[in-house]
C-alpha cells in the first residue's frame, strides 16, 4: 500500500539558508530511490525559515530504506535536525488506497 508522509520543518533562526541547501542535496537522491514515488520540497514564502516536504513511497519497506539510507543519516539526521526549531511528521494513507 502506497505510504504518504507530509513533513513540516522550521529552522533555527538563522539555520533556514543552510537547512534549504541541505533539502536541495536530498532531494534529487531520495528521488532516484527504487521505491520512492515522488519527493516535493517547498519553502513557505511568508515563513523563509519554514519547509514542507510531501514524500509517497510504494509501501512501508521503501520509506524504511529511505530512512535508513546513508545520505538520509548523514544530510538528515546528522546535517538539517540539529538545525531545526520544529519537525512535524504526519503518515497519511490514501483514501482510494
Amino acid at each position: 500500500m502506497t505510504v504518504v508522509l507530509a513533513v513540516t520543518w522550521v529552522a533555527k533562526e538563522g539555520e533556514a539558508d543552510a537547512v534549504a541547501e541541505i533539502l536541495r542535496q536530498v532531494m534529487p537522491i531520495s528521488r532516484a530511490e527504487s521505491g520512492c514515488l515522488q519527493y516535493d520540497v517547498h519553502r513557505d514564502q511568508d515563513d523563509l525559515r519554514r519547509f514542507f516536504i510531501f514524500e509517497r513511497y510504494v509501501d512501508d519497506a521503501a520509506l524504511e530504506a529511505h530512512g535508513s539510507s546513508p545520505h538520509f543519516q548523514e544530510l538528515v539526521i546528522e546535517g538539517a535536525l540539529p538545525r531545526l526549531e520544529v519537525r512535524e511528521r504526519r503518515y497519511l494513507t490514501p483514501l482510494d488506497a
